[in-house]
């Protein structure tokens, strides 16, 4: 049996992230007393649920959060195996969010607003964030794309040896917080500028046979398969579960993607799980 602690800020998807584990078969139990983790999870290993994972759900109403390092100590010294998932967006996000759905702050009263009350849910949650196996930022992602990156996530870290995501993204609207290399494209010649090719994307023919052509996009692609070929494996002897490489341009839809693309084609033939997200595209 493994637990996920599942944490977050107030409106980054933290019910979500739990139904959609709960669909992968997942036992969930939400807004647990962090102070009962220890207790908890030795009661659930004497449950009937065999190899299935547990997840519990904890937010910054939960007391003692300061004493999390302590408790995570504990599970590991119980020989409980764990990992932490942690959910977090920009405050003008959160703050849209909130007053689309009308709902109230869990930290908020008359006396504090509600751009404080997120503040101060930052701090009270920090010992978790700081320990997060993962972290999602949702500032970019709706409630689908949430889900397929929970199941993405999840399941990266129960395959064997070391999985690959390369993702592309556009830097207008925010680097992926979750990366762990990001690579920019916007040196390189722009099918934006194209007429013929502004309307389509770097899985389009017309822009592939556009950017193959460009003798600095071989040389970027080059350079890249190099040096990712020499470094890969220097995670992967850290056993390091997945590697979540970005590539961005502009908007996120030509140089980018095609980037993204091409690369996933080459490592797909050395390596058993690589896979390829394109965060702007529909």
């Amino acid at each position: 049996m493994k637990l996920i602690i599942v944490s977050g800020l107030s409106g980054a998807g933290k019910t979500i992230a739990l139904n959609s584990l709960e669909d992968m078969d997942v036992y969930c139990v939400d807004n647990l007393p962090v102070g009962l983790l220890p207790a908890f999870a030795e009661q659930t290993t004497k449950m009937e649920i065999g190899e299935r994972c547990v997840a519990v759900g904890i937010d910054a109403r939960t007391v003692a959060l300061q004493d999390m390092p302590t408790l995570l100590q504990t599970l590991h010294d119980n020989h409980i195996l764990y990992e932490v998932m942690f959910l977090e967006a920009d405050d003008n996000i959160l703050i849209k969010r909130f007053s689309e759905t009308r709902r109230k702050h869990p930290l908020s009263t008359p006396n504090i607003p509600l751009a404080e009350a997120i503040m101060r849910e930052r701090q009270l949650l920090e010992p978790v964030a700081s320990r997060a196996d993962i972290r999602i930022d949702t500032t970019h992602t709706h409630v689908h794309q949430l889900r397929d990156m929970i199941r993405l996530r999840v399941k990266l870290r129960h395959l064997p040896g070391l999985s690959l995501l390369f993702e592309s993204f556009g830097f207008k609207y925010g680097v992926p917080s979750d990366a762990d290399f990001v690579f920019d494209m916007r040196c390189l010649p722009n099918p934006h500028w194209e007429a013929g090719l502004r309307n389509l994307t770097g899985r389009d023919e017309p822009v592939i046979h556009f950017l193959q052509a460009q003798p600095k996009v071989q040389q970027m692609y080059a350079d890249l398969v190099k040096f990712l070929s020499d470094w890969i494996p220097q995670f992967e002897a850290e056993n390091r579960s997945y590697l979540t490489i970005t590539i961005g341009c502009t908007g996120g839809h030509h140089r980018s993607v095609f980037m993204a693309e091409q690369l996933t084609q080459f490592f797909s033939k050395q390596r058993a799980v690589v896979l390829v997200r394109h965060r702007e595209l529909p």
